[in-house]
């Protein structure tokens, strides 16, 4: 008895920390770098996305925010499914460019699968070719309050669920 609420006390304090500090993983599919270039102009001090407390991790067993850029190939499909569920529970996927969304400039090619929702489910699109750092921002935040909403909602199964 005392082991299961000292173990809801734990996950309680945890996941309000969590929600303070997500941490997001970007992974590029088959992009052209443009996607990439302004993601990671949102990391430099003119935009800041980390005074959202978000910091970028290379690591998706610590990510909660999962950003990809480009069109699904063939090659990137597994990986991109392996990386996704690697990450822990609750998950954001967040789709950065016209690519990743409907193929964009990869239309026709004999390699290419699809866009991301064809692999993974994806929660927020941000079009744009490339799409602009205060878009990418706008998404990430969007993102945010989504992710959230899904963590009271772990929250509360994990707290009915028996220790």
């Amino acid at each position: 008895m005392l082991k299961s609420q000292i173990y809801k006390i734990k996950t309680k304090v945890i996941n309000k920390a969590r929600i303070k500090s997500p941490w997001m993983m970007h992974f590029d599919a088959t992009s052209c770098n443009g996607c990439g270039i302004e993601i990671l102009a949102c990391l430099t001090p003119k935009y800041d996305i980390e005074r959202f407390g978000i910091v970028e991790k290379g690591n998706p067993r610590h990510s909660d925010i999962l950003l990809v850029t480009g069109a699904v190939s063939y090659k990137m499909k597994d990986r991109l499914k392996l990386i996704y569920d690697q990450m822990p529970e609750p998950k954001i996927v967040i789709v950065v460019g016209v690519c990743g969304i409907s193929k964009g400039i990869y239309q026709g090619c004999y390699n290419i699968i699809g866009p991301i929702d064809k692999v993974i489910p994806v929660d927020i699109y941000v079009p744009g070719c490339p799409p602009r750092p205060e878009a990418i921002i706008d998404g990430v935040i969007k993102g945010l309050t989504l992710w959230k909403a899904k963590l009271e909602k772990y929250d509360e199964k994990k707290e009915n669920e028996k220790y």
